[in-house]
Formats: structure tokens, C-alpha cells, sequence
């Protein structure tokens, strides 16, 4: 029996299973090659995949997700220490004095209750301790180049928010709203166009922060939504024994509206 069932169930098994994985002589050829580089887009997109089963409500997935997420911070722990920066370990440590840190009402001599809103103020203070201590200087300075566009958007307007540039109300970014659909209905060129479809993409993110929505989770409801709504277009479709590509626009619109009177009735 190969002596890696010898070795400890769990965190342990699974890091030495990536040990033996990037072996450069005895590994597996495809993990040998991969890089930070290569290996980040499967990253995110793990991440994504928890995301979905919380969403989808279903925890033997979420169980799932979160181990092959796990495995990506192990992958990422394996190469780091063949590199010499860091290994899971240092990874778990750095993790655990920060959490210790920024908590000092749970782990340190702060006294008194705190409440979850205060505790978002400190947990900012910190960051932005830290991002001073570590030469980010500037208000912007830090916030990831790659996170997806919808959310980076939101932690610069955010951090915006923070040093008081931003509207108290949600008055004039509803009026900002209406300003960039008429930029962009007047825009000409292909790059004027796609300009100013940023900055009304920019404005819609600034009013769903003022109204308490996570514009990531919006969008991905919305797109569920149309994922549904078509399938049953499609269902209704096939019951007479056609597809989309053989229905017009106008019954597929129609059908669409009857799926959406369907779940209103739900």
C-alpha cells in the first residue's frame, strides 16, 4: 500500500498529497509545471464555485468547494515553500496573528461589548494601518487589480467614502444615473461608447452600495433568474416539439412573460 495512507487523514494527507504531486521526479507531469501564474485563475474560480453552492443552499456541494478551495491554498503553500517564501504553515500562522490582531476585544485587554458596526470601523482602521505600514500611502493604494470589475469598484468607492468623497444621499447618484445614460446614448465612437458604459456601470455599483446591495450578488440573482426563466421558455417550447432557434422573437417574449406570471403566482 503506498505509504500515503500511512499518513494522517485530513490537512496533513491532503498537504503531503501535494508534496508528492510536485515531486520532480516521481510527480504528476502537470502539476510539476505549474506556476502562481498558471495556477490563480483556478483559484477564483474555486472561489466562485463556494459562492455558488452557498447560493444554491446545497452544503454536501459547499463541503466539496470549500476542500478543492482548500487544495488551492495548499498548492499555492507547496510551491511557495519549494521557493523558499512561505509553506502552509507560515500561511496558517500569518493568518491566525492577524485575526488575533484585529480582534482585540475577543483575544486582547479591550473591554465592553462591541457592536458588529463598530467592529467594521476598527477592522478598516486596521487595514489601513496596515496598508500605511506596508508603504501603501495613497487612499486607492492596495485594492487588487484582479478582482472582478463590479466588486473592485465597490471597495474603491468604499474606500472613497471613507476620506468623504462620496454623496450622502442617494439623491444625486440617481441623478449621476441619468447624466451617463445620456452620455451614453450621445457617445459616437466604439471607444466613447464603451467609456461611458464604465461609468454607468461605475454609478450603478455607487447606488446599490448606498442601498445596502451587493451589486456581485445582484447580477449573479438576475443571471439565475434568466437561467430559469429561459429554461421554462424552452420546456414550453419542446412540449410542441420545437426550440428556440424555430420560435420568433415575439413568442419567446411571450412565453418568457407567462414564466414570469408563473413564479409571481409561486
Amino acid at each position: 500500500m503506498d505509504p500515503i495512507f500511512d499518513t494522517p487523514d485530513g490537512l496533513e494527507r491532503l498537504i503531503e498529497v501535494m508534496r508528492r504531486l510536485r515531486d520532480r521526479e516521481t510527480g504528476c507531469p502537470w502539476d510539476i509545471k505549474q506556476s502562481f501564474e498558471t495556477i490563480a485563475p483556478y483559484t477564483i474560480e474555486e472561489a466562485y464555485e463556494v459562492a455558488d453552492a452557498i447560493d444554491q443552499g446545497d452544503m454536501a456541494a459547499l463541503e466539496g468547494e470549500l476542500g478543492d478551495l482548500l487544495l488551492q491554498v495548499v498548492y499555492h503553500g507547496q510551491m511557495g515553500a519549494e521557493a523558499g517564501h512561505f509553506d502552509v504553515d507560515s500561511i496558517a500562522r500569518r493568518s491566525a496573528a492577524k485575526m488575533i490582531d484585529r480582534h482585540p476585544h475577543v483575544f486582547g485587554d479591550e473591554k465592553g461589548e462591541k457592536s458588529a458596526e463598530q467592529q467594521t470601523r476598527d477592522w478598516e482602521a486596521a487595514k489601513a494601518k496596515e496598508r500605511g505600514t506596508g508603504g501603501e500611502t495613497r487612499t486607492l493604494d492596495g485594492v487588487a487589480l484582479g478582482l472582478p470589475a463590479l466588486l473592485r469598484a465597490l471597495k474603491l468607492q468604499k474606500r472613497l467614502a471613507r476620506v468623504g468623497f462620496d454623496w450622502g444621499a442617494t439623491g444625486p447618484v440617481l441623478d449621476k444615473l441619468v447624466e451617463e445614460v445620456h452620455e451614453l446614448n450621445a457617445a459616437e465612437t466604439p471607444d466613447a461608447k464603451e467609456d461611458e458604459f464604465g461609468d454607468l456601470l461605475f454609478v450603478m455599483v455607487n447606488l446599490a452600495r448606498h442601498w445596502g446591495i451587493d451589486p456581485e450578488a445582484a447580477l449573479r440573482r438576475t443571471n439565475a433568474k434568466v437561467e430559469r426563466r429561459f429554461a421554462g421558455v424552452e420546456d414550453r417550447l419542446a412540449s410542441e416539439g420545437r426550440t428556440p432557434s424555430e420560435a420568433s422573437l415575439e413568442e419567446m417574449d411571450a412565453l418568457w412573460t407567462a414564466e414570469k406570471s408563473a413564479e409571481k403566482d409561486i
